[in-house]
């Protein structure tokens, strides 16, 4: 990084950064739970001698308990492109205008949760609802693992809540889809046929006025032989658009693959595969009572606002533990 030429390609320039910060986010708390640890024995050491010192060792017991519990979960991200960024679609599905909300809301979390693990997330693409909410959003969240903890929240979210929308007041189910594909870099080798791939463009939806849209700057991406789509229409430039775009692909491609491994490995033990777009995986419940509740883990809290405000780390640290086939913890305040 000291080198001048480093910022040269500024591309490549953030990916080694990004790199540096997940290994420095493994090694460091590995290097100081090694040093606290010799530091423990010699204070078990020093409490032989005096009484003092005997008081101050269970507290730090248990605290560097807690330590090694999250390097051993740490440790479990060891797939592919765990230490890759996240690239996080939200689509709104069953449920009408409260699912165009609840989307926005789900939004917000994953945005919220990244903001407290001091990660950074990017719009990519949103497309509003003309009454509340987004039909659909992309977002690309970057820091240590970020896949790797975030690789767990595809699949459908169900929320129960009395409609804001609703002048009966009655309760409404909505659902809300979330997919998470790794962000990857232009050196990895992701194998497209470009003769596979149509490629349409269209004008960007906007809020009109003087600012309008009036060229056909968005892109649209559909793969062929998978049926996947991917569109971008946040910048003004079709150019970026549509680099954008490949990217995407490129991240919903190595995903696809992945899904596929998982399958195959599933079969072998004559296993329904454990992820996988369009499933039901978490519920959240606002009415008759609030909590939130994750249907393959049964890991729940419930503070429901807490969860919407990006308190999602237990549920992520749950999945991990459930993929690795480890006990799990049912109940957070």
């Amino acid at each position: 990084m000291a080198d001048p030429s480093f910022w040269n390609d500024q591309e490549k320039a953030q990916e080694r950064v990004g790199l540096r910060k997940s290994l420095i986010g493994l090694v460091k708390p590995l290097d100081d739970s090694q040093s606290e640890s010799d530091d423990l024995s010699a204070m078990i050491e020093m409490a032989g001698e005096d009484e003092a010192f005997a008081a101050e060792v269970p507290p730090e017991v248990e605290r560097l308990e807690s330590v090694l519990e999250q390097l051993k979960l740490q440790a479990l991200l060891s797939g592919t492109h765990d230490a890759a960024g996240a690239i996080l679609t939200i689509n709104a599905r069953d449920g009408g205008t409260d699912a165009n909300d609840w989307a926005e809301m789900l939004l917000r979390m994953y945005i919220q949760w990244a903001q407290k693990n001091d990660y950074t997330a990017s719009l990519i693409d949103r497309q509003d609802n003309e009454e509340a909410g987004i039909n659909n959003a992309t977002i690309a969240i970057r820091g240590p693992m970020a896949y790797g903890y975030l690789r767990g929240e595809s699949g459908m979210h169900r929320l129960v809540r009395i409609s804001p929308f609703n002048s009966e007041g009655k309760r409404q189910t909505s659902f809300a889809a979330v997919d998470v594909s790794p962000e990857i870099p232009d050196s990895v080798d992701i194998e497209i046929d470009e003769s596979d791939v149509r490629i349409d463009t269209y004008r960007a939806s906007g809020a009109g006025g003087q600012h309008v849209n009036k060229t056909d700057s968005a892109i649209r991406l559909t793969h062929g032989p998978t049926g996947i789509v991917v569109q971008c229409q946040n910048e003004r430039s079709q150019h970026k658009n549509r680099a954008t775009a490949w990217k995407m692909l490129r991240a919903r491609m190595a995903r696809h693959e992945e899904e596929k491994r998982e399958a195959e490995e599933a079969a072998k033990y004559q296993q329904q595969a454990k992820t996988g777009f369009g499933s039901q995986i978490r519920n959240y419940f606002l009415h008759p009572d609030q909590r939130v509740k994750d249907a393959r883990t049964k890991f729940q809290m419930g503070n429901f606002q807490a969860v919407l405000d990006g308190d999602i780390q237990g549920f992520l640290d749950a999945v991990l533990r459930w993929r690795a086939g480890q006990p799990l913890e049912e109940e957070a305040s």
